[in-house]
């Protein structure tokens, strides 16, 4: 059995062993740096109404305004004048149609109306031929008793007729100037006109005539030719 020898060289450096199993958890770090800024973020709800502010300065001087152009105000016064004339005679015409259409009686050849207006019998001419016609001419019987049971109906005691005697005392035309023909409807007594002043007449809602004064305000018939179809 021989000596022990030497002590040999260091071996060379051996494989990397496993991995250890994993160590306990470390200390918190200090705080990091501040960062970017983040993105914008959504918008808010509308804050509430703020307070008024305080008045504005006043503000300069306007320019001078153009001047203004001269009225002819008396022609527009005029005008306007004429149109109310103009108005007031479109009125009467209608209330004149309208009555007519609500109480009108007719024949055959004629239309027959009462207007209840108190005029006088030159007024009352005038009235009825203003609009076309003249003051009723009862010429017979039958278009007699149509006026008289217009007049009662109506509710009326008597009304102007187309019938006088201005031009000559006893001499009665009717307003077409005619004279009288072979029919008339006079009142017992009547025509009975001592002094010369009852030159008109009215018919009683009896239908019967009277002559009476011309000044006398009374309702009156007129009557309108039907046109020729």
């Amino acid at each position: 059995e021989g000596d022990e020898g030497e002590k040999g060289d260091r071996g060379e450096v051996g494989k990397q062993g496993k991995v250890g199993p994993k160590g306990p958890k470390g200390n918190k770090g200090p705080v990091g740096d501040v960062g970017d800024q983040g993105m914008l973020g959504k918008i808010g709800p509308i804050g509430g109404k703020g307070d008024k502010g305080a008045k504005g300065l006043a503000g300069g001087s306007g320019k001078k305004g153009k001047a203004g152009t001269v009225c002819d105000c008396g022609r527009y016064r005029r005008v306007v004048g004429q149109l109310n004339i103009n108005v007031a005679r479109l009125n009467t015409s209608i209330k004149f149609v309208k009555n007519v259409i609500a109480g009108i009686r007719e024949t055959d050849e004629k239309f027959y109306y009462i207007v209840k207006e108190e005029k006088n019998y030159r007024e009352a001419l005038i009235h009825c031929r203003d609009r076309g016609g003249t003051l009723a001419m009862p010429k017979d019987e039958a278009t007699n008793a149509l006026i008289a049971d217009y007049i009662s109906n109506s509710g009326l005691f008597r009304a102007f007729i187309g019938l006088n005697d201005m031009e000559k005392e006893g001499q009665f035309v009717y307003a077409d100037n005619s004279p009288l023909q072979n029919y008339s409807n006079w009142k017992e007594g009547e025509p009975h006109d001592p002094a010369g002043h009852e030159d008109c007449v009215e018919m009683l809602s009896t239908g019967e005539w009277n002559d009476s004064e011309c000044q006398v305000t009374i309702y009156f018939v007129c009557e309108f030719l039907k046109k020729k179809k």
